[in-house]
């Protein structure tokens, strides 16, 4: 007789196999322990427009690029209340999912980044703005390459006149 041809009773095979691999209720509590992921953000985002940078050293954003970034703000008639600072290396799994979902965005600029960092499903250049999904997204260099460069500067604001109607 071969190892191919052995035949158990019934009963044995019932013994063998007594308990299910999937279990509903088990999984059901597991549901409830989830917890989403809540994105942490600077502001009162009151016009849905995300700011999104990358910046290992502080919560949100160092003392001088938040200078920057605030006479950009004021510059396109905005200000802390209107926007939501998000700092990516502090939400790692953040995506454009998640601040859609979440934020209710519907511009989204990114600096030092590009849309390869929030899982967008397309990809485009500095300095382009971008329609996707009934939102804006536009990805610039980075606040600290700004500050150093004129012309950057000058091709950050010829997009955010485009994008704040200036």
């Amino acid at each position: 007789m071969s190892i191919d041809n052995i035949q158990f009773p019934a009963a044995i095979l019932q013994g063998l196999y007594s308990k299910s691999l999937y279990e509903l209720e088990s999984n059901e509590s597991l549901l409830h322990d989830i917890q989403p992921l809540h994105i942490m953000f600077l502001g009162s985002n009151l016009k849905k427009i995300a700011l999104v940078v990358h910046d290992e050293s502080s919560i949100y954003l160092a003392d001088d690029a938040l200078q920057f970034l605030l006479g950009i703000l004021t510059a396109c008639k905005l200000s802390m209340a209107d926007i939501a600072l998000i700092n990516v290396s502090k939400n790692k799994q953040v995506s454009y999912n998640t601040i859609t979902e979440q934020l209710k965005a519907e511009k989204i600029i990114m600096f030092g980044l590009t849309a390869e960092n929030l899982s967008l499903p397309l990809q485009f250049p500095h300095y382009q703005v971008q329609q996707y999904n009934n939102q804006v997204y536009l990805s610039a260099a980075s606040l600290t390459d700004l500050q150093k460069d004129k012309e950057e500067k000058m091709k950050l604001w010829n997009c955010l006149k485009n994008i704040f109607s200036i």
